[in-house]
């Protein structure tokens, strides 16, 4: 029994050492397999960007007050109890949400890419996530989910699927806001951050297993707590679970990180870069639907945008707000259209 027990722990070394010596290393990545995995979105030059989640109902108002610029900030910029803000789920009913429609005016507007909140900061999964009560499956919405939906639509109509997550959770309970200083700075409760951590990669696991998500495009890396070391862990974890997959700076410390591209924010770069960059923009002045946000950019303006942007190299990213029922905004579809037609005849005209 003793020499099989000898054995046994033998076997497990050399496997274990087997795995260890061929464990790729992704931070290390050859620049021939980085341009070449890279390939698709340096082509791709424009996607769709969509902010929705419970704040999408309140219309940047809640209980009378529409305090804050951004809408899907709206629980930290009123300061609004995490219980209570969460009651929100039970009035959540987006049944005019229609992915079909959405993506085929992502493909009108020349859009070749598209990324979705699947979890904003106010922590609401838009999917039945096994780690989280706080999802669509407890909603009004129950029986259908929405990140399935565009997953599924972008496959049929050729656009290439990606999904938002945030770094920060205002909901899930590791964190606190500290007194004096915003939401925005969460901090983290002493020796739940392996708790955290953990919960993030299960859901970050979950978006690509269960909806093969091509792209993982973080936010919210501004939080002390979160290191640049916790961010190279995390794009590790990513790529070992979905090597082709690309993830944007913001995994880690955006400043200094800039794999696998750069994420300058309603604003774009001046000059050419030895990196990939996209630019997001708004396409009024919110990123999540706001009643009273009727600041839009003229089609004109989005085309600029979009040819200074795709001429210094970069990649231009485009937000709608789809209001409380699901439905786009009408103006944004008017843009977005208009901007398709723009993008047509330039290209008859070459």
């Amino acid at each position: 029994m003793k020499k099989r027990h000898i054995l046994s722990l033998l076997f497990l070394l050399v496997i274990n050492l087997s795995y260890a010596q061929n464990k790729v290393n992704y931070l290390e990545e050859s620049k021939e397999d980085f341009k070449q995995r890279m390939q698709w979105f340096s082509d791709a030059k424009y996607g769709m960007f969509i902010h929705f989640g419970l704040y999408s109902q309140l219309g940047g108002i809640y209980k009378g007050n529409d305090k804050g610029r951004y809408a899907e900030w709206i629980q930290g910029n009123q300061n609004i109890p995490s219980d209570e803000y969460a009651k929100l789920i039970n009035t959540w009913n987006p049944e005019d949400f229609d992915a079909r429609k959405i993506v085929k005016l992502a493909k009108k507007a020349g859009m070749k890419y598209l990324v979705i909140t699947t979890k904003h900061h106010e922590g609401f999964c838009l999917w039945d996530s096994e780690f989280t009560d706080f999802d669509i499956a407890n909603s009004p919405m129950k029986g259908r989910d929405l990140v399935q939906e565009l997953a599924d639509e972008c496959k049929k109509q050729g656009i290439v699927f990606g999904t938002y997550y945030s770094i920060t959770d205002w909901h899930q309970g590791s964190q606190y806001v500290e007194e004096g200083k915003g939401w925005g700075m969460m901090k983290m409760h002493e020796g739940r951050k392996e708790e955290y951590v953990q919960y993030l990669k299960n859901q970050i696991k979950e978006l690509i297993v269960n909806y093969d998500s091509n792209i993982i495009w973080f936010d919210a890396d501004w939080v002390d707590w979160w290191t640049l070391e916790d961010g190279k862990d995390l794009y590790q974890y990513i790529r070992e679970l979905k090597p082709s997959i690309i993830i944007n700076n913001r995994v880690a410390k955006r400043k200094i990180f800039k794999k696998d591209f750069g994420t300058p924010e309603q604003f774009h770069l001046e000059n050419e870069v030895d990196y990939y960059w996209e630019a997001c923009y708004t396409m009024n002045d919110s990123w999540g639907f706001k009643i009273k946000d009727t600041d839009w950019k003229s089609p004109e303006e989005v085309y600029e945008k979009l040819k200074d942007i795709n001429g210094k190299g970069g990649n231009f990213l485009l937000n709608i707000g789809p209001d409380g029922n699901g439905d786009v905004p009408k103006e944004s579809v008017k843009i977005l259209k208009k901007v398709g037609k723009m993008l047509k005849k330039e290209k008859k005209e070459n």
